[in-house]
């Protein structure tokens, strides 16, 4: 029992420190800020659900793709971090990342960015790649799905972060957020580019 819980332990730490459910959350409340709490809860599950579908999409065939594609992980590193800098530098020029008012688009924010490349992308896949060659994939799945739903149940308190704060206070917050998450792309695409030169 205590192997089981020390691989639990070595595989959940990488997963939640490449998804950073805690980090997410702001991103979240700035794609959501002017829907309403049922939208928010709904967009919440969509996001979720898609990271799993993502993830274990990924943990079944991901090797295979890669290898089919002749894709490598730090592609994806470039990939993930153009889509999350078009949308921060959008957000930053025009306060929105999307056009939202189309119904069909405001449903698809949980799917993307959302739930990929946001909750799970490039770096969740590169550790869970990672994680696959070093442990059996029971414990690596069973962490996977520990982070999804504590980045669910920290979704489905955006609302009431957001009557904690108001109006005012997360769209201050989601403008910071967004330059940070500017240079978070950069940094992926950096890191990409480097692996591939190197």
């Amino acid at each position: 029992m205590s192997d089981i819980i020390r691989e639990l332990a070595l595989t959940f730490v990488p997963l939640f420190v490449a998804m950073d459910p805690v980090g997410n959350l702001p991103i979240f409340l700035t794609f959501t800020q002017d829907r309403t709490p049922s939208h928010r809860r709904k967009t919440a599950n969509l996001a979720t659900l898609t990271a799993f579908a993502v993830g274990l999409l990924f943990v079944a065939v991901g090797k295979a793709i890669f290898s089919l594609l002749g894709i490598e992980v730090a592609d994806f590193l470039v990939a993930g971090g153009i889509i999350l800098l078009i949308l921060a530098v959008r957000y930053l020029i025009t306060d929105k990342a999307l056009e939202i008012e189309d119904s069909s688009a405001s449903e698809t924010i949980g799917v993307v960015p959302l739930g990929t490349p946001l909750v799970v992308g490039p770096a969740v896949l590169a550790a869970l790649l990672l994680l696959m060659g070093q442990h059996h994939i029971a414990i690596v799945i069973s962490s996977f799905v520990i982070n999804l739903v504590i980045q669910w149940v920290l979704f489905r308190q955006a609302t009431r972060i957001v009557d904690f704060l108001g109006r005012t206070g997360v769209s201050a917050i989601s403008k910071v957020i967004m330059l940070l998450l500017a240079a978070i792309a950069v940094k992926m695409i950096r890191e990409g580019i480097l692996t591939i030169l190197a």
